[in-house]
């Protein structure tokens, strides 16, 4: 099947680069709560591969990763995470090989074909002001099914990933001391949280078996929790 050479860049591409940063997010996403975060999704869906992606404007960099190494960088023009950014949207395709909606450019598709990639799901990563600023993202090497709940799941733990990194730079932008020990202090908070979270996944794997897709009720636990965190997040808002 013939796929195009390069993928289109977004209408607002020049704003979401000045917005990318001024947020100095690479340094932000460096931060030990991000990898928990990391961690948290590759142990819950079950993938090899969890990443954290900053797109870029030539250049995607992985400043958290699992299952490869971090703080990589790769041409954007080879990475499935610069479609969800292309699309505005999260992307799934259970089997890489076999799908093109949305379409994969062929240069992309040489580079997952090469790297063994077959299963890929990002779920967009925002700045407050809305811009996307790369993924969170699962990467398999064997083809995988992923349900609508999975991928609702990945998005709102994407979504808590971007209100950490508002929270964070709120906190930090506060004069003197007072903004970094709050961030500290919640960070940890966070960590904690998390930390809760992979226990119950933990426990639910222990429990009924390492099952793909994860089912609905599994999730449903998980996303109780969620909110949990989402209360430490909302809490530091004020």
């Amino acid at each position: 099947m013939a796929t195009p050479s390069s993928s289109p860049l977004p209408d607002d591409e020049p704003a979401r680069l000045v917005a990318l940063r001024s947020f100095e997010v690479l340094a932000a996403l460096a931060e030990p709560v991000f990898e928990e975060f990391v961690a948290l999704a590759a142990r819950l869906f079950q993938v090899p591969i969890s990443l954290l992606s900053v797109v870029e404007e030539t250049d995607v960099h992985y400043p958290v990763a699992i299952g490869m190494p971090a703080h990589s960088r790769l041409p954007r023009a080879e990475v499935l995470c610069s479609t969800a950014i292309t699309q505005g949207r999260a992307v799934v395709y259970h089997d890489v090989l076999l799908e093109q909606h949305p379409p994969i450019p062929a240069e992309v598709l040489r580079v997952a074909e090469q790297n063994h990639v077959r299963f890929y799901a990002g779920a967009l990563l925002r700045l407050p002001d809305q811009h996307p600023l790369g993924t969170l993202c699962l990467v398999n090497h064997e083809p995988r099914p992923f349900t609508a709940d999975e991928q609702r799941i990945l998005e709102l733990l994407a979504g808590l990933v971007s209100q950490t990194l508002a929270v964070r730079h709120r906190c930090r932008a506060r004069p003197g001391d007072a903004g970094q020990a709050q961030w500290a202090h919640l960070s940890a908070e966070l960590q904690e949280e998390i930390g809760a979270l992979n226990a119950l996944v933990r426990y639910l794997n222990a429990r009924n078996g390492s099952t793909v897709p994860v089912p609905t009720a599994f999730l449903a636990q998980v996303e109780g929790r969620m909110h949990d965190l989402q209360g430490v997040l909302d809490a530091a808002r004020y």
